[in-house]
């Protein structure tokens, strides 16, 4: 983790032509630090270029071992040797410009080199507006218009995966500025880009690099036109003085980041809550057990980045958090060790408990009683690893809108949640919407303003089916045909109900043999997931459908609570199209018998 602000502060980094201009505080003393090399008779010397501020204490800095070569010109700051080591030292009230230079041990006549080397620069010409642009190509893609033959039209909006600087374009984050024409995306390999030509019509997108060296981003935010993105590291945010459209400042917005050596923790999603303040996930590590009180969190960012709070704890690799119309969240995890299946967590903040053991601060009961139960176990056959959820927010999505979407890295698709409460309990089901498939993972997505459409982005990294591409970019868009999957699931002591959003056949409805429900259970332990336990068929002892015809209730007498179910259906509209297909559920309680 960072050191206490207080001792040391970390403010971020100028881009500036060829300078890279490091900004940090000790104490009270703001620094400015561009690291060097100069060459002299075949040897390398490396230099540190410092512009300090006054302190209101000594400052002590250490160069290198006594048995290397270190020399400083400029003025304000003074050399010696302490307990093995070259130190550099500040006086109090005093304020020093100078430049370190520190060789091999075997450097002849490093006095020589001072001498004829520039003088330290004042290092705030380089802080103050933006230089020439680093990536000044624009490139070229096209939008490739997908068939408009179900309910949803997948438009391909390729990357261009040939572009000077090798980016493997892996997106990984995606969100609109104030014109929604622009998007900004980032990569996973540490690339930030803006893309023009979304809403305009020219089936033309333009691609220009604003910034990249980032540590695994993995979510971007927009705030008025504000670009955050989460690392592993930080919080970033960019700046660009001049406008033209490149990164000139990478701002540490807050780091009160714990980053370990593992492969595993990463930093996942970024939104904001509508004061600003901003929320991501951090995984744990694997299989391991945890080492920092971050590990497998939901975390919350204060608007003024100034702290970091734990809202949850006890996830293992937790890929999105989706802010709720009520101020709550939802937060996925992977199936693995003390996680007997995948998740969809519905999560109240306090700090409960989500059930991986090996993360920080576990409860000493290891058993499901001591954990908070998840809104819905995602079976591998349904998704072999869930990432981000979304709340549909456009009219132009008909019965949709106010709909809960899930993206699933694993199998490249999008399912529709149905959540339910019941006593203070959340509880529900998901299913696949027909029609959509993805050439890679999905991971993140935004809703348009402007057009109301779904833009997602994904890419093929860790684990998944779909590996077709490196990285994709797609827009979903309602076609306005028939809604053909329940919308709405509810349980009760008599049986389910599911509503569809569309009119069924009222004869195939009534059909009990058109339908089948089966149940599991898990079993939670360090193993890496879990076995189906007592698996049922459940006996449907008659269906009713609604007057409106677009809702059946399946009536079973042995309904009971269960960690899993699935209910299967085959089924034809009012008018001929068939419905088919299983959405997987699981239900904690039971509502008032109907």
């Amino acid at each position: 983790g960072p050191l206490p602000k207080t001792w040391a502060d970390y403010k971020g980094l100028f881009h500036f032509e060829d300078h890279i201009i490091i900004s940090y505080k000790v104490g009270r003393s703001n620094i400015l630090e561009e690291l060097g090399m100069e060459e002299f008779e075949n040897e390398t010397v490396f230099t540190r270029t410092l512009n300090i501020d006054a302190s209101s204490s000594n400052l002590k800095m250490r160069i290198a071992p006594s048995t290397h070569k270190v020399g400083m010109n400029g003025a304000g700051a003074s050399l010696s040797e302490e307990d093995g080591y070259h130190i550099m030292k500040v006086e109090p009230l005093k304020t020093a410009s100078i430049k370190l230079f520190i060789a091999a041990p075997s450097t002849a006549d490093l006095a020589t080199l001072i001498k004829s080397s520039e003088a330290p620069f004042t290092l705030t010409k380089y802080t103050l507006k933006g230089g020439t642009a680093h990536y000044p190509q624009e490139l070229k893609s096209a939008i490739t218009p997908g068939p408009e033959d179900s309910m949803f039209a997948v438009d391909q909006l390729t990357p261009p995966f040939e572009n000077p600087w090798a980016s493997r374009m892996k997106l990984s984050g995606i969100d609109f500025l104030s014109d929604s024409n622009k998007a900004i995306v980032c990569t996973s390999d540490g690339d930030i880009w803006l893309i023009r030509g979304l809403t305009d019509g020219s089936n033309m997108l333009t691609w220009k690099r604003v910034g990249s060296g980032l540590f695994q981003p993995l979510g971007i935010k927009v705030l008025n036109d504000k670009i955050f993105v989460i690392c592993r590291d930080q919080l970033v945010l960019l700046h660009d003085y001049n406008g033209d459209d490149e990164t000139d400042f990478y701002e540490s917005f807050n780091h009160d980041h714990q980053v370990t050596d593992h492969f595993h923790e990463f930093a996942m999603g970024l939104q904001a809550d509508t004061e600003g303040n901003l929320y991501y996930a951090k995984s744990g590590r694997h299989a391991r057990e945890a080492l920092v009180p971050q590990h497998g969190t939901l975390l919350k960012v204060s608007k003024d980045g100034a702290k970091t709070d734990i809202i949850a704890k006890g996830f293992r690799a937790a890929n999105g958090v989706c802010i709720n119309p009520d101020g709550s969240f939802l937060v996925t995890d992977q199936q693995g060790f003390w996680n007997p299946m995948n998740r969809i967590n519905w999560v109240d903040g306090n700090k409960q408990f989500y059930g991986n053991m090996w993360g920080y601060d576990p409860p000493q009961d290891s058993t499901a009683v001591a954990m908070e139960p998840p809104m819905v176990w995602v079976d591998m056959e349904f998704d072999r690893s869930p990432s981000e959820l979304i709340w549909v927010d456009s009219e132009r999505w008909g019965n949709l809108n106010g709909g809960l979407l899930s993206f699933s890295y694993g199998f490249g698709k999008i399912q529709l949640v149905l959540p339910e409460k019941v006593d203070g309990q959340m509880q529900g089901g998901v299913i696949d919407i027909p029609g959509i498939k993805f050439l890679t993972g999905v991971m993140r997505g935004r809703f348009n303003p402007s057009d109301g459409q779904l833009y997602a982005c994904g890419m093929s990294a860790w684990g998944t089916n779909q590996m077709l591409r490196g990285g994709g970019l797609y827009r979903i868009r309602y076609t306005g045909k028939k809604i053909s999957v329940p919308v709405a699931l509810t349980t009760s002591k008599s049986g389910i109900t599911l509503t569809f959003g569309t009119k069924l056949n009222r004869k195939q409805a009534l059909d009990i043999k058109n339908y089948e429900i089966k149940t599991w259970g898990l079993v939670r332990s360090s193993a890496y997931g879990s076995d189906r336990f007592n698996v049922k068929t459940l006996d449907i002892s008659e269906v009713k459908v609604s007057p409106d015809g677009q809702s059946i209730t399946l009536l079973l007498n042995d309904i009971a609570p269960t960690d899993v179910m699935t209910i299967s259906y085959k089924l034809s509209d009012a008018i001929g199209g068939l419905l088919s297909g299983t959405v997987q559920n699981t239900i904690h309680k039971l509502g008032k018998a109907k």
